[in-house]
């Protein structure tokens, strides 16, 4: 018997007390939430691994862009306005053939997606007064959830301004603002982006679907709006961006298993799932990508008899979904059955998560040697 098959037999035998440590620490209540356009209420969320493997299915048809420069530093508002609509048109054509019958349900514009075409921000800058009605009437239209970032000239004196998302729901109503509390600046500048005044908070948004957050572009480089979110239970962080990286954001979906939508102006929009992993992403100029994600799935690393996910497929056939990754010996599952979730069927094999796994390790470790290892 191999080192690695006694290893994964003996998993189960292993922590139960820890593990259900694990879950007690899963379970506790987490920094308050904003919610709305303003801060008007704190929300406590408790989330637990269980919690997210035991849900019933919830499929989420999510739509991004690769923009093109021009978006960003040419059209007229009023070209803004028709782009946005001729967009989520695409999105709801590519929705139809890809997934018939079934609805899209939030999409993600580019950074600076609504402004006027200026360098200097005073020009640029829009009250959200002069375009709430048509991004509304956008969303009432399709049926769906936007973001929409703006940048944005703050209502009353004396003059301030936001680089911020408006999420808007699909009855055209507004549901949140965020400001993104990261602009950049160069070190041969005084102020930010040309005079914005940074955001103070990052608020997660309760959608008809599950909770989101949002990050704007130079946000990337700033790990504590990403972790604030995780905590705050986000489970889809919309990224629009100027940049096209993907190093950051694979990190963070990883890191804090969530799902990430960018959208950008060049190279590539991407969807990347709680693996880091890229699950779909569009590289023309103009293109745009609707993809189905479920935020009810599980994630198990390597064990013995999975063989990369055929084990479930054999006995549940087309009810579950999977994606497996042998280079990260890892996977992604879901229920394509609305009766069933993707935890009760990985009951019925007793495959832990990653995270799960890791922490009883971690309990186990500790232990033998008598105490926790140094940390710098």
């Amino acid at each position: 018997m191999s080192m690695r098959t006694d290893f994964a037999r003996n998993r189960q035998a292993r922590g139960l007390a820890a593990a259900s440590a694990l879950l007690l620490w899963l379970g506790g209540v987490t920094p308050s939430v904003v919610r709305g356009a303003t801060e008007v209420s704190q929300v406590p969320v408790v989330e637990t691994v269980a919690a997210r493997r035991d849900g019933l299915p919830r499929k989420v048809l999510v739509g991004t862009e690769v923009s093109g420069y021009d978006m960003i530093l040419k059209l007229t508002l009023e070209q803004r306005f028709q782009r946005m609509d001729e967009i989520v048109d695409a999105m709801e054509s590519q929705a139809s053939t890809k997934y018939p019958g079934k609805k899209l349900d939030l999409a993600v514009f580019v950074e600076y997606f609504m402004s006027r075409p200026s360098e200097v921000l005073e020009k640029q800058a829009v009250r959200f007064g002069e375009i709430s009605d048509r991004i509304e009437a956008c969303a009432r239209k399709h049926g769906c959830y936007l973001i929409v970032p703006i940048v944005l000239r703050e209502e009353g004196e004396p003059a301030r301004y936001s680089n911020a998302a408006v999420l808007v729901d699909r009855e055209g109503h507004v549901a949140g603002m965020y400001r993104k509390v990261h602009p950049c600046t160069d070190l041969k500048y005084a102020d930010l982006e040309g005079g914005v005044t940074p955001g103070s908070s990052y608020p997660v948004f309760n959608c008809d679907f599950g909770k989101v957050g949002v990050e704007i572009c130079y946000d990337v480089f700033y790990p504590e709006g990403w972790e604030a979110l995780a905590k705050a239970g986000a489970e889809i962080v919309a990224f629009p961006s100027e940049t096209p990286q993907t190093s950051r954001p694979s990190m963070y979906a990883l890191q804090h298993r969530y799902y990430v939508v960018s959208a950008t102006p060049r190279d590539h929009a991407a969807v990347y799932n709680p693996l880091g992993m890229i699950d779909a992403q569009a590289t023309q100029e103009g293109e745009v990508l609707v993809h189905q994600i479920d935020l009810s799935y599980a994630i198990t690393g390597w064990e013995s008899g999975l063989d990369g996910g055929a084990s479930l497929k054999g006995k549940y056939g087309d009810k579950v979904g999977y994606t497996y990754y042998n280079g990260e010996d890892a996977g992604i599952f879901w229920s394509n059955d609305p009766k069933t979730s993707i935890g009760e069927m990985f009951r019925s094999f007793g495959y832990p998560e990653p995270d799960d796994d890791t922490e009883r390790s971690r309990m186990l470790q500790d232990k033998v040697r008598g105490g926790p290892a140094p940390r710098p």
